[in-house]
């Protein structure tokens, strides 16, 4: 039975680990109580599926600490994909960014249920279950903001032009991910595109909302070089673990 690389599954974790971080910072801050609830509650399903992979990566790793490579690793050592580390700007900007990485990551759990890692499939299956909802969630507030007020409109325009260029680092595929290919343990991204592409564009014409025809890609964040924005998101994530280390509830 195959099994994954622990930075493979280090590069999973991490994205959902910075994407939930960032759904955090609208505790306080969303526009509605019930998105307050919304929020915290797919950041809460983003969390747990960062800490079961987190789990596992520590497993493969002979034991070493889920916490620590959660908070207690340097800046380049974090391997998520730019979009998620994206700052939050305005409402519109968490609902596109969650829409673009939502409609990958269904399909992608989708797939990872299949995988020959046992493990990752367990996971998979219930991870699978929570991204439905995101996708719902995100698609129903992009109709929402995209065929609201003028204004409205512009602002998530505005977020799609600004974070499509982050959507194409979601389909890379490197010497790393190529070899967990080959052992069956990851899907090939490429087939997860087309329906990709086909829940988000047809959610962007359905909110009147022009899709983007830049093919230019941003990349990096899968090798450690990423924005500014993830030092000071990483600033606030580390800050216990750093000021009270080893600390024990």
């Amino acid at each position: 039975m195959a099994q994954a690389d622990s930075k493979f599954v280090l590069r999973l974790a991490d994205d959902h680990l910075i994407l939930g971080q960032r759904l955090a910072e609208w505790c306080g801050h969303a526009p509605t109580l019930e998105e307050e609830l919304s929020h915290a509650n797919i950041g809460l399903d983003l969390l747990g599926q960062a800490r079961n992979l987190f789990a596992y990566a520590s497993q493969l790793l002979g034991g070493t600490d889920e916490d620590r490579l959660a908070f207690l690793r340097l800046e380049h050592e974090y391997k998520n994909v730019l979009l998620v580390e994206f700052p939050n700007e305005d409402f519109g900007y968490s609902v596109i960014r969650q829409l673009f990485f939502s409609a990958f990551m269904h399909p992608y759990w989708q797939a990872l249920t299949s995988s020959a890692d046992a493990e990752l499939r367990a996971i998979a299956g219930q991870a699978v279950k929570e991204a439905a909802y995101h996708v719902r969630h995100s698609r129903e507030w992009t109709l929402r903001l995209g065929d609201g007020t003028e204004e409205s409109r512009q602002r998530v325009q505005t977020a799609v032009d600004d974070l499509w260029s982050f959507t194409g680092e979601l389909f890379e595929v490197d010497d790393l991910y190529r070899q967990m290919m080959e052992a069956q343990v990851a899907p090939d991204p490429v087939s997860i595109a087309p329906t990709w592409r086909e829940t988000v564009v047809a959610t962007l014409e359905e909110a009147t909302l022009q899709v983007p025809t830049e093919t230019w890609m941003q990349t990096g964040g899968r090798v450690g070089r990423h924005t500014e924005a993830l030092g000071h998101l990483l600033t606030e994530l580390q800050y216990m673990q750093r000021a009270y280390p080893d600390m024990a509830w």
